[in-house]
């Protein structure tokens, strides 16, 4: 039997007992997801932690996408009642539209205030996410200068800390937060494809031949994205009636003189930085 993905390191654990009592004083949740697996990088408790609070749903990484998939996510999230507020973080791309959110969902609560007869304060938003989803590359780009360490890899962000925006707007960052127990392995599947989870989680052929095998049971769901064509034009190699496992052997003994380790490694590394093309692993729900 296939182990579990599992992870759930010590300062996940601890970041998210410290989030939840810096959340009573926090006004905006900027929830942050990858485009490539909007629906995987959802956390099942965030709908508890928003509650009444006002939340800013940012949708980060849409230069990995196809425009056909960023209109198809953008019609469903709206049918489902929510904004989204499409980015590249890297790139600063959307950013200003996320602020000018932020602060205009802070307007109704300083408004209450005033009726109180208190003064006016800046915005508290948090920024959560999973790891690795841009959530540091974002506050950069909110601030206009690196003021928290950003990597394309999980576990970067591992304190919590405030951080002034401006005189208008104060932002937690907080590491990457994962439910304890990952109870849908294919919403994990994904995760460790697009290196949204540690690799100690996972065995790399295994998560490249389920890669492969995914490609073939996405080409018959989008119209302008060619996801075996995008294999065989990188590698030369035909998927046919191959299973991710044999494509995986093949390429291994095609390119890497059967080193299967180096292959998955490879073929991984080139999803994740968009060397196949703008593939998402998820369409939304027919």
């Amino acid at each position: 039997m296939t182990p579990a993905i599992q992870w759930y390191p010590g300062h996940i654990a601890k970041a998210e007992r410290s989030l939840l009592e810096q959340l009573k004083r926090v006004d905006v949740i900027l929830e942050v997801r990858d485009a490539r697996i909007p629906l995987a990088t959802c956390h099942p408790q965030i709908g508890n932690w928003v509650g009444s609070k006002e939340k800013i749903l940012v949708v980060n990484r849409v230069d990995m996408i196809s425009a056909q998939a960023r209109t198809a996510w953008e019609t469903w999230f709206r049918d489902q009642g929510d904004t989204p507020y499409f980015a590249n973080a890297q790139q600063g791309k959307g950013v200003a539209g996320i602020a000018k959110a932020a602060k205009s969902a802070g307007t109704s609560m300083n408004q209450r205030r005033r009726n109180r007869g208190m003064r006016p304060r800046a915005v508290r938003a948090v920024v959560i996410g999973f790891p690795n989803v841009g959530k540091s590359a974002l506050i950069n780009r909110l601030l206009n200068r690196k003021v928290v360490d950003s990597a394309r890899k999980p576990g970067v962000t591992r304190q919590l800390r405030w951080i002034r925006i401006s005189d208008d707007l104060e932002l937690l960052d907080a590491p990457g937060i994962l439910p304890a127990q990952l109870k849908d392995q294919k919403a994990a599947l994904r995760l460790a494809i697009c290196d949204d989870i540690g690799q100690a989680a996972y065995d790399n052929q295994r998560i490249a031949a389920s890669l492969v095998d995914l490609f073939k049971s996405l080409e018959n769901q989008a119209t302008d994205a060619a996801y075996i064509e995008a294999l065989h034009d990188r590698y030369g190699i035909a998927l046919a009636d191959q299973t991710g496992e044999s494509y995986l052997q093949q390429m291994a003994e095609i390119r890497y003189q059967g080193d299967r380790e180096r292959a998955a490694r490879s073929l991984l590394h080139d999803y994740r930085v968009g060397h196949l093309g703008n593939l998402p692993l998820e369409w939304p729900p027919a």
